[in-house]
Order: C-alpha cells, then structure tokens, then sequence
C-alpha cells in the first residue's frame, strides 16, 4: 500500500517548509517555502556556506569597500532568500515563496518596494513570475499591497494568517494563496484553554476547513494552503486542501505511515451549506481583529518572532563578513 505522504500527493499538492535544500530533494514536494526562521537556521549550516558566502562577496562589490560590515550584511540579507529560493527551485517543479522583511507588515509602500525588488532580482535570473510567490503577512497594510501587486502580475502568498476576516479580505483581494497557521492556532487555544484537542476537533483544523469551505462556497480562485503543522494529525484531518505546506519531520513521518487517507475536504460539498457572505472593509477588519483575540495575539506575536530572526540573520551575516574579511586580508 501507498505511504500516507503518497495517497496525500494525490489529492493535495504538497509543498515543502524549509530552507533545507536536502530535504527538499529527499521528499519530491511540488513547492516550497521559506520564512526568515528557516532561512536563518539553513544560513547556518556548513553545507549552504557558499551561498551564504557569495551572497556576502556580492553585497560588499554592490556596496563598496568603505561601507560597514553592518550595512553589507543588511544589503546581503535581501538577497540572500532569493539565493535560496534559486537553488530551490532547480529542484522542485512548481514555485517557491520568498518573504518581504516581517519589519514592514504595516507599511504598504515599503511592502510594495520590497516585493518588486524580490521580483525583479527573479526576473534578472531568468525565472519566471509564475514560479515565484511573494510572501507578505496578512495585515490590512500588507493585504493591500498584495491587491496591487496581483495587478501588476506579481503573485503573493499571505502569511500569519489566523482568521476569517483576514482570510476573506485576502480573497477580495485576489491574492494568489493564504497560509492559514494551523498550528499556532492549536497552541493559542491549549494556553488559552488548558485544553488538548484531537483530530477534527483542533482549533487550528477547524479554522482552515470553514475557510476552505468558505472559499468554495463562494467561488473564490485563491487557494488554501494549510500551515504551521504540529502533527501529522492536523495533515490528515485536512487532506483535499488545495496546498498543505510541511515540514521535513513531518513529511519524513507521512512517508512512513501506512493505512487509507481519506479526502476530508472537498469543494463540491461546500455548495451545498450555508454561510454567511461578509464583506470586509477595514472599519470591519479592524473591529473583526480586535474581537478575535487569538488572531490578534498571534498576528503580533508573527510578526515580532520573525523580525527577530532577521535581525538575528543580520548579525550572522555581519559575523561571517567580519570572518571573510580577515581572510581575504591574512
């Protein structure tokens, strides 16, 4: 019989959560996708040194022999996902999703500044728009710099994603796809609560189905791609979702269990129930965030643990550069 990672492949495309080139070639997902976290622990490894590295020499070439060690590693880091995401995409056959700085989620125009960098340095490699996701949180200030970008044929993945408001803003907005954070949710809830939760009964499973069902139910084209997964029950409770973005353990995990997956979402039996339209201005979006407290903890919470991981990958940077330099001078 077929693993539970192979059944799953048929009916969901499954993407890999890494920075992790390795695992990305051991487990064969369609996509990929990367966060600052995961770019700094690859950035990190022995094995990704050379990119790291000429990330580093090109930075210093760009920004000249007087400027700090610290303003190079700044340069370098803008370039550095999109380093990665090149080498990811030689091997999976679909796209990669590379984030805009965490630090300018409530900026529009500095997100539409970064976004088009991200893209323009894609399109001076040669690789096409269609395979390259630009990743954003999902603020109001951040949705609408994704509706723009949609218009001008740049495609966006919406991030820290944690409730319906914002999940229905993002569709008006026509984004490309969302990231649901399946298991931030659960842990909000457990805390929250003293709880613990199995199966269909997880908050975070929960929330991802009704905004599938949501999605279906109105015939929005932006995709549901479930993430941030604590165990491979919250993966199986939300096969038949259009994207479920992994890590490698879990994938790892999948791929040696056995039994029948069964499709547990599926979107012609959205059609049928009843939910309410909403319509989401940002009057509605802001009162909608204030009275989820969970969407609101964690939107906060997102935002601030990704922005230390760059500040934290900008020192690893500055470190490496201050190394190379002694190098080249010894």
């Amino acid at each position: 019989m077929a693993s539970i990672l192979a059944q799953l492949k048929g009916f969901t495309t499954v993407v890999a959560d890494t920075g992790d080139i390795n695992a990305i070639e051991k487990f064969q997902p369609t996509d990929s996708t990367t966060n600052p976290s995961l770019i700094a622990a690859a950035a990190e490894k022995p094995e990704y040194q050379s990119i790291v590295d000429d990330v580093l020499i090109e930075a210093r070439k760009s920004a000249g022999s007087s400027a700090s060690d610290e303003a190079v590693a700044a340069l370098a880091f803008k370039s550095l996902a999109v380093a990665f995401g090149r080498k990811i995409l030689d091997i999976v056959p679909g796209r990669v999703s590379t984030e805009v700085d965490a630090r300018l989620s409530y900026d529009t125009e500095k997100t539409l500044e970064q976004s088009r960098d991200i893209i323009a340095q894609y399109d001076k490699a040669g690789i096409s728009r269609d395979r390259v996701l630009v990743k954003i949180a999902s603020t109001w200030e951040g949705i609408k710099a994704a509706e723009i970008l949609e218009k001008e044929g740049i495609h966006c993945n919406l991030t820290l994603l944690f409730g319906l408001h914002q999940a229905v803003a993002c569709a008006e907005a026509k984004v490309t796809l969302i990231s649901p954070f399946v298991g931030r949710i659960l842990d909000w809830y457990k805390k929250d609560t003293g709880k613990d939760y199995v199966g269909a009964d997880d908050p975070g499973v929960v929330s991802v189905t009704s905004i599938y069902n949501y999605y279906k139910k109105f015939g929005y084209k932006t995709q549901v791609m479930g993430a941030s997964f604590r165990n491979t029950g919250e993966i199986i409770e939300l096969a038949g979702c259009d994207l479920l973005t992994i890590a490698p353990k879990l994938l790892g995990e999948l791929d040696a269990a056995e039994g029948t997956l069964v499709k547990k979402l599926d979107a012609s039996n959205a059609a049928s129930m009843t939910i309410e339209k909403l319509t989401i201005d940002k009057a509605t979006f802001d009162k909608m965030h204030e009275a989820d407290r969970m969407a609101y903890d964690k939107l906060k919470e997102g935002i601030e643990g990704f922005s230390k991981a760059l500040e934290d990958l900008e020192k690893l940077l500055a470190k490496r550069l201050s190394e190379l330099s002694q190098t080249v001078s010894a």
